[in-house]
């Protein structure tokens, strides 16, 4: 006798209040808080949501861009938002938030390592002219699909732009 798959069950999310959970807020209490990430759809869409204090509106902005791979269209969303941040808030600390961690990985490496050891990232940072962008800014890496309102609202506006 065949064995029954169980049901699959929806996950449902209740996504925080703040644009961080708060177990996290305190940490980044102070910073321009920026969301970034990528959709694949028909097109590429990037989207950058920011935060200037926890209580405040997001600023939104979001770009259609033709599809690449994954990682380097998440990459291109993280390059995005940190373009978004110095032109919206230049004077503000800030702290990016990324769900994919090899762009994560890839922007702290050059942050630490220095820009010189990858080329290719060097050149987008020139071509996006974002200069010195990484010195003061922390880059981190968000669980995707949980419970943060900031990465909700990333997801969103990528996949509308993805379209």
């Amino acid at each position: 006798m065949p064995r029954r798959r169980k049901k699959k069950t929806a996950r449902v999310t209740y996504p925080s209040a703040e644009p961080l959970p708060p177990r996290l807020a305190p940490l980044y209490a102070g910073h321009l808080q920026v969301f970034s990430d990528a959709s694949q759809k028909r097109q590429g869409g990037l989207a950058a949501v920011l935060f200037a204090t926890p209580g405040s509106e997001a600023v939104v902005k979001s770009r259609t861009v033709p599809i690449t791979g994954s990682n380097e269209l998440e990459l291109q969303a993280a390059l995005f938002a940190l373009e978004q941040a110095r032109l919206l808030f230049p004077e503000l600390p800030l702290a990016l938030f990324s769900d994919n961690q090899d762009a994560v990985i890839r922007l702290n490496r050059g942050k630490t390592e220095g820009l010189a050891q990858d080329p290719e990232l060097q050149e987008m940072f020139r071509q996006m002219k974002l200069g010195d962008a990484l010195v003061n800014a922390l880059i981190c890496w968000i669980k995707g699909h949980g419970s943060c309102r900031g990465n909700i609202l990333a997801d969103q506006h990528a996949s509308e732009a993805a379209r």
